[in-house]
């Protein structure tokens, strides 16, 4: 990490003990290489470096062993019979990491570029926003300003981490970069009455969407607080499975889903749950949990398959120092080209993966 990042629930990386990063390699019996990844973070979900580990190695490993690398319906029936899928869908982060691989070797293994193992044309050109993680104003400003001068389209500021200084923050954001994309995030920071104070000054401001302001399982409380303001309300950590976004629907609870490959199990279930959310008549944002530039890749490839057009919070480069990606997506600041190559397009270097690699007993 070259910088910090803190959300409402704490910090979840620095430079000091850096990030978490997981990878998953797959070998077909034909000697294919397909390469995942998973970013636990603690204290983001329940899921950390450990266990996120173990269930690999212990658990899916042996499992999946010998079957079918195209088979993905099979494969995630065995995942799901070794860690039984609860309401976050079973240790996602671990499982979205293999499914990840799988995609990646069996789109190498056909010749074909991500999307098209979707049946969808390959759209390369992608536009990230820029993520703001402090508590003061100043700085937020001049962080919104410097953005909007590189030529960022769309901005995410982390709400939460100095409560009272949030309406501060965006304002001195939105005077800074009036004409980008706002997205305000707060991690489930507030409660009701908090959150709907906020979004009436919100709507004064010109905050576009308010995400995830209330408990991931305050369905009823989102309900409420889209009843009392005018401003899109975004789901999160609300929705990790198929399952979690049609209570969401029932409910009425947002207006906008957050799609997250390594939330959701995957790109297999983060393109379920786009595509549901879509038939709903739902809006949809991507996301990404400060991923290197395999998971936004392989990210990128879906969003721009779902048709998301708002930037996207992809924001791994803006705080990692580097990763071990040999070559993968070509990063201007807020322009991402993704790689003409079949499967995600990323190739792995063993020599950072030695490099960066931590050991442990499992």
């Amino acid at each position: 990490m070259k910088t910090s990042f803190a959300i409402s629930g704490g910090t979840v990386g620095s430079p000091n003990e850096g990030a978490p990063h997981v990878y998953v390699r797959v070998v077909t019996d034909v000697g294919v290489e397909g390469w995942g990844e998973a970013r636990p973070s603690h204290r983001w979900s329940c899921e950390t470096l450990e266990t996120v580990t173990s269930t690999i190695a212990g658990y899916l490993k042996p499992a999946l062993l010998g079957a079918e690398v195209s088979d993905l319906q099979t494969i995630h029936g065995l995942m799901n019979k070794e860690i039984k899928p609860d309401l976050s869908g079973g240790q996602p982060i671990a499982k979205a990491a293999v499914d990840m691989a799988l995609h990646d070797a069996i789109g190498r293994e056909r010749g074909c570029r991500l999307p098209e193992l979707w049946f969808a044309g390959f759209r390369p050109e992608l536009k990230l926003s820029y993520l703001i993680s402090t508590a003061s104003p100043e700085e937020a400003g001049r962080m919104a300003s410097d953005a909007a001068a590189k030529g960022y389209r769309g901005l995410d500021v982390k709400l939460g981490l100095r409560p009272d200084a949030d309406l501060d923050l965006l304002e001195a954001v939105k005077a800074a970069a009036p004409n980008l994309f706002l997205r305000a995030d707060a991690n489930q920071a507030y409660n009701l009455q908090q959150a709907a104070k906020l979004a009436r000054a919100m709507e004064r401001i010109g905050v576009d969407v308010f995400e995830q302001p209330l408990r991931a399982d305050d369905l009823h409380g989102h309900a409420q607080l889209r009843r009392k303001t005018d401003i899109p309300i975004a789901l999160d950590e609300s929705i990790w499975t198929t399952g979690n976004l049609m209570q969401a629907i029932r409910a009425e609870a947002c207006d906008t889903v957050v799609v997250k490959v390594t939330k959701m199990g995957g790109l297999t279930g983060a393109r379920r749950c786009g595509e549901l959310a879509r038939e709903a008549g739902l809006g949809l944002l991507g996301g990404g949990l400060t991923e290197s530039r395999l998971a936004l890749a392989a990210s990128a490839h879906l969003f721009r398959y779902l048709r998301i057009e708002d930037p996207v919070d992809l924001n791994g480069p803006l705080f990692l120092a580097d990763d071990p990606v040999a070559s993968g997506p070509r990063i201007d600041e807020g322009d991402v080209v993704l790689p003409d190559r079949p499967g995600i397009g990323c190739e792995i270097s063993a020599e950072k993966l030695e490099l960066y690699g931590c050991r442990s007993n499992v």
